[in-house]
This record gives structure tokens, C-alpha cells and sequence, in this order.
């Protein structure tokens, strides 16, 4: 098992910066792909970004690329998504996720590739 706790969502104003962080424990962080998503109101949940186990590579939403920047810390059991320029369309509930099959690169665009959750965190962008 491995718990996950987001933190770092709140209230900005369109073009400002947030930093999402995902703290990770239970079995060994380094083990995992971890992912971003997000899920507004009324909307499926949907893939943001992506990282491989060791952190050398990432994988980003067409809607977020060049704005947003997911990374790790293993050492810390942390994920992040540094989220830059943000918009009223980003506003949602964010959540990040573990996923056990690290060679499998599709499977980090899919909420069924992941394995375990977090209860997300809030991103509320205004106008």
C-alpha cells in the first residue's frame, strides 16, 4: 500500500503560480511512476503529467506543456507540479497517483494505470 497526500491547491488569480505537492508512504516511493490529474466539475478525470521512477522522464497534457512542471524528490518521498501562467480552465480538483508498472508508458496517460490515490487538492483559478 501506499498513501498519498496532496497539498498546496487554494484560490489564485489567472496568470499567478501554484506548487502542488504529493507526499508519499508506505512502500517505496522510488518504486512507482507517480501521475498528476485533475477532475472538474461535471468532467471525467483527466491525465496532466507524468514521471518515471527515477525522475529522467516526463510526460505532459497538450494543455499544460510549457506551463506546468511535474518532478520528484525520492529522497523526500515527494512529488510536485509547479504550475506557472495558470488559467481559469485549470481550475479543478488535482489529485496524484502511483503507478506500479513502471515500463509501461502508456499507462500513464490512464487513471486505470494507476494504483493507488490521493484524496486531491483543490485548484481554484479566477479571472
Amino acid at each position: 500500500q501506499v498513501q498519498l497526500v496532496e497539498s498546496g491547491g487554494g484560490l489564485v488569480q489567472a496568470g499567478d503560480s501554484l506548487r502542488l505537492s504529493c507526499a508519499a508512504s508506505g512502500r517505496t516511493f522510488s518504486n512507482y511512476a507517480m501521475g498528476w490529474f485533475r477532475q472538474a466539475p461535471g468532467k471525467e478525470r483527466e491525465f496532466v503529467a507524468a514521471i518515471s521512477w527515477g525522475g529522467g522522464s516526463t510526460y505532459y497534457a497538450d494543455s499544460v506543456k510549457g506551463r506546468f512542471t511535474i518532478s520528484r524528490d525520492n529522497a523526500k518521498n515527494t512529488l510536485y507540479l509547479q504550475m506557472n501562467s495558470l488559467k481559469p480552465v485549470d481550475t479543478a480538483v488535482y489529485y496524484c497517483a502511483a503507478n506500479q508498472h513502471t515500463y509501461d508508458t502508456g499507462s500513464y496517460y490512464h487513471p486505470r494505470g494507476y494504483d493507488y490515490w490521493g484524496q486531491g487538492t483543490q485548484v481554484t483559478v479566477s479571472t
